[in-house]
């Protein structure tokens, strides 16, 4: 590239006998190289990564779509039967004839105020829940595993938080082997761990819905058939 360089400024010199003309044009674009870096360097590759940053978050939100077809609304509905507060969950039952707006609303109730959650239970429905809740944990474990290899989950810091809450709940689960002689203050113990799931799962199921319904709106009739807050619809709880 020097040598070309080279060889057509001073072909250019010799054939046009005009040096000045020359080396006041190199001059001049020679200026134009820091404003050449900045518009690259900075701009152009600021735009760059913003559209490979959106690329990144548009397979995230689809790959949410696998975790609650998977694990996601079979765990809200598990934890929903044994829910003292479901009352607190009643309008979810009404999300197919949500707007965008009530999506928002909904999203923006959430950061005020929590879903409460309390599974007040004793003796063989107590074993029989946690059980059926060790089990759907155990038997999707290597699910969650590969959402936790999957560094681009450092993006969305709620998905990742609740995948965490839902590994530490299952190591909690597993640690009791016994479970048909968990006391009161264990089972408040493991109450707090299902509260902290509950919450940040709805949240993320209706901001996936709100995703869905916003740029796939084809796709978000089958959620809306699934809705595990509905017990009418398919699949609404899970299989005994």
């Amino acid at each position: 590239m020097i040598i070309l360089i080279i060889i057509i400024y001073g072909s250019n010199i010799l054939i046009l006998k005009d040096p000045e003309h020359v080396i006041s044009y190199i001059w001049t674009h020679l200026g134009f190289i820091p404003v050449d870096i900045l518009l690259v360097a900075f701009l152009l590759d600021e735009i760059i990564s913003k559209k490979e940053h959106e690329a990144v978050m548009e397979k995230l939100d689809m790959l949410m779509g696998t975790f609650f077809s998977e694990i996601g609304n079979d765990l809200i509905a598990l934890l929903s039967t044994a829910n003292k507060y479901k009352a607190d969950t009643e309008y979810l039952k009404s999300i197919n004839s949500w707007t965008e707006d009530d999506y928002t609303q909904r999203l923006k109730n959430f950061d005020e105020k929590a879903i409460d959650f309390k599974a007040e239970l004793s003796g063989e429905e107590r074993e029989k829940f946690l059980n059926e809740l060790r089990d759907l944990l155990i038997s999707k474990r290597e699910l969650l595993i590969n959402f936790m290899n999957n560094s681009n989950l450092l993006e969305k810091d709620e998905f990742t938080s609740l995948i965490m809450a839902i590994f530490h709940l299952d190591e909690e689960l597993e640690h009791r082997s016994d479970l048909s002689n968990v006391k009161d203050a264990d089972f408040n113990h493991l109450n707090g761990d299902m509260k902290r799931i509950y919450s940040k799962l709805i949240h993320e199921w209706i901001y996936y819905l709100s995703y869905l319904n916003k740029h796939y709106p084809y796709m978000i009739s089958l959620a809306i058939r699934t809705n595990p807050f509905d017990e009418t619809g398919e699949d609404a709880s899970v299989k005994e």
